[in-house]
């Protein structure tokens, strides 16, 4: 049962690289993203990203959903855009004096969601139902949503002007926040080298590289984290990280249990990544910002003073130990 567990394992190991080195072949960094993307989709969460624009968000997903062989659909967040833009609407067919189901772009295996916070709330709101119970509710009616079933949102923090923020329940169905920043030198030297030998678009890519996944492998892998060994002395320690987040001075509301599940589940996942049938407290200290950063409300004193949920989270890891 262990050498099955193992030869499992070493087989998503295999996937992800595979996919991190032909997704690097067009997109120049954002290691960090892609780890997270793959994380996400085999522990079924959800994921949401800040960053400024220009920063290939779009573009890796697309590549990522290739690869895995999803139905892959994108929304642009606007704010004229209405629940049935995007869970689709029920039209009566005179023809047939039927309803017949016209499906909106929620419909998906890998549904992305470009500058969310341009949704009204309640807009935001319908994809509380898809990405919580993976299902969409159309005039009374629920439909089940395509499984597997896996989520991007995106965000640009620095515009202010016309945009919605997430609100607390939807921030925290997302089980990792990333947040993506300009490329440093080197790597902004080497877009452009790759600009000028037409390496950089996707489209040229794509007819020559087959899937390496399909949707049954990602439910495969998913079923082998599960069985990934974790002590009880790390499920303590990821215990104390959530319990240190409500008591910390600077935070008004600290990481739900969801944020608990987020970091066993995320957790096992890595562990996986790295070859190994069982959970270290590297792993969770890995996993923690990415975890905890969205789901913290700072009080109001904190947040005039310039804290930042980084450095609380900072704070914890290094102040928390494994008993």
């Amino acid at each position: 049962m262990i050498d099955d567990l193992t030869t499992r394992i070493n087989a998503i190991a295999d996937a992800y690289e595979e996919i991190r080195a032909t997704t690097q072949q067009v997109i120049v960094g954002n290691q960090p993203l892609i780890e997270e993307i793959f994380i996400c989709m085999i522990s079924g969460g959800h994921l949401l990203i800040e960053g400024v624009p220009g920063t290939a968000k779009t573009t890796v997903c697309k590549i990522v959903a290739h690869l895995i062989d999803y139905d892959f659909r994108r929304v642009q967040g606007a704010v004229d855009l209405q629940p049935a833009d995007i869970i689709g609407i029920r039209i009566y067919d005179r023809e047939k004096s039927t309803f017949t189901l016209q499906r909106g772009p929620i419909f998906t295996n890998f549904l992305m969601v470009d500058e969310m916070n341009r949704l009204t709330p309640k807009t935001q709101s319908a994809l509380l139902e898809a990405m919580s119970e993976r299902q969409a509710t159309i005039d009374g009616i629920t439909y089940p949503l395509p499984d597997p079933y896996f989520a991007i949102a995106t965000q640009n923090p620095h515009e202010i002007e016309g945009t919605f923020p997430l609100i607390e329940a939807q921030r925290d169905r997302f089980m990792f926040s990333s947040v993506l920043d300009h490329l440093n030198s080197e790597n902004e030297l080497e877009v452009l080298r790759r600009e000028h030998a037409g390496e950089l678009d996707w489209k040229v890519y794509r007819d020559r590289v087959d899937p390496i996944l399909d949707p049954t492998g990602v439910e495969a892998m998913a079923a082998a984290i599960r069985e990934v060994r974790v002590d009880e002395t790390v499920l303590g320690y990821m215990r104390d990280l959530v319990l240190a987040t409500r008591n910390h001075g600077d935070v008004r509301l600290g990481a739900s249990s969801r944020a608990s599940i987020a970091l066993l589940r995320g957790s096992a996942a890595r562990a996986a990544l790295n070859r190994r049938t069982y959970v270290i407290p590297d792993d969770v200290r890995a996993l923690a910002p990415s975890t905890l950063r969205h789901r913290l409300l700072l009080t109001r004193e904190a947040a005039i003073t310039g804290v930042t949920a980084e450095a609380i989270i900072a704070d914890i890891v290094e102040s928390v130990g494994v008993s």
